[in-house]
């Protein structure tokens, strides 16, 4: 009868002190945010088109990521592979230090000179601001600039060794509905300049994210939808996505790459591995 009685007593306490999912998202939160000064929301971040850290950076945060892709290009496939270090000197403050590699390799019956030189693409450097960061909105906003400089490819390098830039300056505003859906806007002008032609080619680039966070977890799934404008043109890929935790302080994202209109490349594929050191246990 006590041997009972004491069984089923345990059980309730248990049962009583197991967090639901739901619970767990409000923990999740609360320790994410924690209250401290600055503020800080937990946001949804895209897995192709990421931010240059999270909105409402505390200082010392910071991240690698190495990247992994490949693009059906009509003609050629490509392989994209970058590596990646963001990090937060000060509060609100990310910067980031990008190298990003292409190698191609030619379809059957496409002629290899008609295929482009491996290359790495450029020397890429960024920052972000948050200027506005509210826990209680769940709300957050920053501006950024991404400076590329364009390398020559391999077979050419140094040949000069920067043959252009790109310019690129941004907004992001982030929106956190209730604890699991998140809406994300990042958006700005591309201006890429060639030196040696002082030929300058201008585009606008309007992302729009949506991504659902899985209960009790740190994974979610989602979709970006990458458009870009540009004088009499209009392209747009849809990149369904998910995020994955594999160990408390490593990630692992898969984007998948579907275009509108398929008049340079079909399908593709990206893969991006995203390590925290020293994140701490939520």
């Amino acid at each position: 009868m006590l041997f009972s009685f004491l069984f089923t007593f345990s059980s309730i306490c248990i049962y009583a002190q197991t967090p639901t999912n739901a619970e767990k998202d409000s923990l999740y939160i609360v320790h994410y945010e924690d209250h401290k000064s600055p503020d800080k929301v937990l946001h949804a971040e895209p897995l192709f088109i990421d931010l240059i850290r999270d909105l409402g950076a505390r200082k010392g945060e910071r991240e690698w990521n190495i990247g992994m892709g490949i693009t059906d290009n009509l003609k050629f496939d490509s392989y994209e592979a970058l590596i990646e270090y963001e990090w937060a000197p000060i509060n609100r403050l990310g910067l980031e230090v990008e190298l990003p590699f292409t190698f191609y390799s030619p379809l059957n019956g496409t002629e290899t000179a008609k295929v482009p030189s491996n290359r790495l693409n450029s020397l890429k450097l960024a920052a972000q601001w948050s200027f506005f960061v509210s826990e209680e909105k769940a709300t957050s906003m920053a501006l950024g600039y991404i400076n590329e400089f364009e390398l020559s490819s391999f077979d050419q390098f140094a040949k000069p060794l920067i043959k252009g830039n790109i310019y690129n300056p941004f907004l992001v505003v982030a929106k956190r509905w209730g604890t699991n859906f998140h809406s994300l806007l990042y958006t700005g002008p591309l201006i890429e300049t060639e030196f040696k032609s002082n030929h300058t080619h201008v585009v606008y680039m309007v992302n729009s994210n949506f991504h659902y966070m899985i209960a009790g977890t740190r994974n979610f799934i989602g979709v970006e939808f990458n458009k870009s404008f540009g004088p009499a043109d209009f392209d747009m890929t849809i990149r369904p996505q998910m995020r994955v935790g594999i160990a408390d302080n490593l990630l692992i994202g898969i984007v998948a790459g579907i275009p509108v209109s398929r008049e340079n490349q079909r399908l593709s594929s990206f893969l991006r591995l995203i390590w925290e050191p020293h994140h701490k246990t939520h």
